[in-house]
């Protein structure tokens, strides 16, 4: 089954400094048909004016991966982990028993454009945890790259979950496929660019799911970077 997600369709948040589009359920905004997708609760688009950010605020038992698209997105926590990251950068921070964070734009001059994602972990109650990987857009170019994974396989950061995230870059390469085990489902963000997904033609922000097939199909990129969860089925 394959049901999109159009990017208008998508919550909306402007604070001034802050504008933000929600793919499911967050802060002020609900939809009851788009609450989460298995274990994936949040993938907010995210763009911060110079200078301006999210102040000290505090998680608990959640996976939270930023993925920069833009400029540079300034982070401190409790754990006092603190660092600016960049496009190409993810960021894994996971707030298990409690941590507090803030989140900066890191430029006087240049927004921030990131994606912010909440993966709910697999157990409650672990200890605090950050982890930070750069890929190049040459290890994303025309393939699959692992970003996050329960493993940290192939150099990807780790989630604790039973999930994981592959980004792409495609633009006129030939199309990728990537096989869906039995019990498991897809989704698949596009966060520039256009693609065709099994079939079906997604643009910047829109988004796939993808239940009881047995594979994603990428193709027909143009300026495309897209982002392809393989999740457990939990509906």
């Amino acid at each position: 089954m394959l049901n999109i997600r159009k990017s208008e369709e998508r919550g909306v948040a402007e604070h001034g400094w802050l504008s933000s589009r929600h793919s499911f359920s967050f802060g002020g905004y609900h939809d009851p048909a788009h609450t989460g997708f298995g274990p994936l609760l949040v993938i907010n688009e995210d763009r911060v004016q110079p200078g301006r950010g999210f102040g000290k605020h505090g998680h608990r038992d959640m996976e939270i991966i930023s993925y920069v698209l833009e400029g540079k997105l300034a982070h401190s926590d409790s754990m006092g982990n603190g660092s600016a990251i960049g496009y190409g950068d993810v960021q894994r921070m996971s707030a298990g028993t409690g941590i507090m964070h803030s989140e900066y734009n890191d430029s006087a001059e240049q927004p921030v454009h990131f994606l912010q994602i909440w993966i709910e972990p697999d157990r409650a109650g672990i200890a605090p945890g950050y982890e930070e990987k750069a890929f190049t857009p040459a290890e994303k170019k025309g393939r699959l790259r692992l970003i996050a994974s329960p493993d940290g396989e192939q150099g990807s950061v780790l989630i604790h979950q039973n999930a994981r995230i592959y980004a792409s870059i495609l633009n006129g390469d030939p199309a990728l496929s990537h096989e869906l085990a039995e019990g498991r489902a897809g989704y698949v963000h596009v966060a520039k660019g256009s693609v065709t997904v099994n079939g079906r033609q997604l643009q910047a922000g829109d988004a796939l799911k993808i239940t009881d097939e047995k594979s994603v199909i990428l193709e027909n990129g143009s300026n495309a970077e897209v982002l392809v969860f393989d999740l457990p089925a939990l509906f």
